[in-house]
């Protein structure tokens, strides 16, 4: 195997953390002695040990058996390690304090307290550092991350239900599930990728839904995130009842998700009702747009999501894909 299949390897490892290392990066390592994997390891759950602790402590083990010092070793992590004492120490304390003596990084980390200065202080303390193998592949896997940290801002994703008409519910009417089955169940899925969800005020009241993953895998749940000025809230509601709420009564949208630039918010799901998903589809916050669409019409008492002539595509975004979930279809929109 090359370095690429190594790197291939170890962001294979990355990925089974998906939705549990979340709003962290996903970080995969592989401590090698000459051709020969001795350890693997990721970065497991959020605010637990990072992948390069994890791949250190499982060789430890081996240590005396299948190498005499952890100099005879290189590491090959996707992700350039940590500098910076948060939930967990530095990796690149552990790094050096192991006696590992040759590190190969995948890329450099986008976050500006490392960007490269990690990479420095291996150098500085006499590690042999090998830098930039598979990028793409990485950057790619970590979408959210990167996007966050190099725009200043969380990834934007508006969702919608829609009828065939373009209406939104009922008027007047109690909750209304447009789409089939199967188009609910993946938005359990979509969800899940997301570091939190956002809706309004109105949506909660009409609609008391619960606004979390329903999937049968571990995750992290998304936090929510309530939009509303309103002082009667029922904080028993089951939306408050699986997951942490912040409740924001700032009116600009700008500055609402600014001031998640500096949280632990690398993507957030929009879910409301068309008054609000106008509100941010009016600014230039949004990346994305995804619209499950049934075939059925809701007709003339249905609420409209757009006035008219007004489209998804007529907002500055176009139609990356669109595919079939039963009769319903799943178009994705990117910004322009």
């Amino acid at each position: 195997m090359n370095i690429e299949e190594y790197m291939q390897r170890a962001i294979s490892l990355a990925e089974t953390y998906r939705y549990t290392a979340k709003p962290n990066p996903m970080v995969g390592a592989i401590l090698l002695k000459d051709k020969t994997i001795i350890a693997e390891g990721a970065h497991e759950l959020f605010g637990s040990n990072h992948a390069e602790v994890n791949v250190i402590e499982s060789a430890k083990k081996k240590l005396g058996e299948k190498f005499k010092s952890f100099s005879e070793l290189t590491l090959i992590c996707t992700l350039e390690p940590c500098n910076h004492r948060g939930k967990t120490p530095p990796c690149t304390e552990a790094i050096i304090n192991s006696g590992i003596k040759k590190v190969i990084i995948g890329c450099q980390d986008p976050n500006s307290r490392m960007a490269g200065k990690s990479i420095k202080k291996l150098i500085e303390n006499n590690i042999d550092v090998k830098v930039g193998f598979c990028e793409n592949d990485i950057k790619e896997q970590n979408k959210f991350f990167f996007y966050k940290h190099n725009n200043q801002k969380p990834y934007l994703t508006v969702k919608i239900a829609s009828s065939s008409d373009g209406k939104s519910h009922y008027r007047n009417k109690d909750r209304t599930y447009i789409t089939s089955v199967s188009s609910r169940e993946d938005v359990q899925q979509l969800r899940a990728q997301y570091d939190a969800i956002l809706t309004g005020g109105n949506t909660l009241i009409n609609d008391n839904p619960r606004m979390n993953a329903r999937v049968n895998f571990e995750i992290n749940q998304p936090k929510k995130i309530l939009l509303s000025n309103k002082n009667n809230l029922d904080i028993n509601q089951q939306f408050f009842q699986d997951s942490q709420v912040e409740i924001v009564k700032e009116k600009n949208l700008e500055t609402v998700i600014n001031n998640y630039k500096n949280k632990d918010y690398c993507s957030i799901l929009i879910e409301a009702g068309p008054k609000l998903v106008n509100a941010f589809l009016s600014t230039n916050l949004v990346d994305e747009v995804i619209v499950y669409q049934s075939p059925h019409p809701l007709g003339a008492n249905g609420v409209d999501w757009f006035n008219k002539d007004i489209t998804v595509e007529s907002l500055g975004f176009n139609l990356e894909s669109s595919y079939k979930i039963d009769d319903d279809t799943k178009k994705i929109f990117l910004k322009c």
